[in-house]
């Protein structure tokens, strides 16, 4: 491929693109920050609107979606100024201050696994594909992957992970399952993984609600990824680097995720939390933001007809005070 070529995992469409930008409200100047840069579907549109004399900040933890990103950035929008910085966003806080950044007009988070690594089979985080199991996000910084927390965990763990990171309803039998299957050999690829997850779903419940895996992978993924501590740093940091006026949009695919999002700046939109028998306030909580979405936005149905990515998606945004 040559150098420059945008790779053709890497074409996907942004999801719900306009609401993102009515959202953030960047301006010619703005510096705004996607902290999952991905193919730069929505770094693009961003680019464009902060211009020539705004920055553009892109933060991805995949070698293949930096590439991609930058060089359809240097297609389409050369002219703004551009960092894209290697990592994950959990860490936010030193890649900001490495690109030594003062504060930032917009932070953009669109969680979860993108289509293109969906759709890379050696990945391991397709249940339509067989695979090795990995799953890992940063395979170069992270050393836990699906094949240990599958063959290693205790039954009880595993359980344990099902239920709340998959919000799976057999998660006791299929985690038995996996760990009757393990002692006689060790589970070494997705396609191993979804015969154990079938065996241990009652047959008249993977009739209906989709593939039966899906849960199952999402909860492996998430603590393999340690999703759900990095997307609290990762809000957390934002907030501290969001210039007064400036806004954070976060696109969110599960409940778990959403719910982080929802209780996060619903506590940092707080005031006082004296009781209110009290005549003064003397805990001296004061708002850092102030939440721009009531209820979180979802995709229109044309949209979720042209990409079906969109159907789960939620949108929450806030600003800073």
């Amino acid at each position: 491929m040559a150098a420059g070529t945008l790779k053709p995992e890497y074409r996907h469409e942004p999801v719900m693109l306009n609401e993102v930008l009515d959202q953030l409200k960047l301006k010619p100047g703005s510096c705004v920050c996607d902290c999952t840069l991905g193919g730069a579907g929505h770094s693009l549109r961003m680019a464009r609107e902060v211009g020539d004399s705004g920055l553009l900040i892109g933060i991805d933890q995949d070698d293949m979606a930096l590439e991609a990103a930058s060089a359809r950035l240097d297609e389409h929008a050369p002219d703004t100024p551009r960092k894209l910085l290697k990592g994950n966003f959990g860490d936010l806080d030193e890649l900001l201050v490495s690109a030594q950044v003062p504060g930032v007009d917009g932070f953009l988070f669109d969680l979860g696994v993108s289509s293109p690594q969906l759709d890379i089979p050696g990945r391991g985080f397709s249940y339509n594909e067989d695979a090795p199991l990995d799953m890992r996000m940063d395979p170069g910084n992270n050393t836990l992957n699906a094949a240990e927390v599958i063959n290693t965990y205790t039954e009880a763990d595993l359980t344990r992970i099902l239920r709340v990171y998959g919000e799976e309803k057999f998660a006791r039998q299929i985690a038995r399952e996996v760990v009757r299957r393990r002692e006689t050999a060790p589970l070494r690829t997705t396609g191993d993984f979804v015969e154990a997850i079938k065996a241990g779903i009652p047959a008249a419940a993977r009739r209906h609600g989709g593939h039966p895996a899906k849960r199952s992978f999402q909860a492996v993924r998430i603590e393999v990824n340690h999703e759900l501590d990095v997307l609290e740093r990762g809000l957390e940091a934002a907030v501290r680097w969001l210039n007064p006026g400036g806004r954070i949009c976060v696109i969110s695919y599960h409940s778990l995720e959403d719910r982080i999002v929802k209780h996060l700046f619903a506590e940092l939109s707080q005031g006082c939390t004296c009781p209110p028998e009290i005549p003064v306030c003397v805990c001296g909580h004061v708002p850092t933001l102030k939440v721009e979405t009531r209820k979180p936005l979802v995709a229109t149905a044309d949209e979720v007809a042209a990409n079906p990515r969109a159907r789960s998606a939620k949108i929450r945004a806030a600003r800073r005070l």
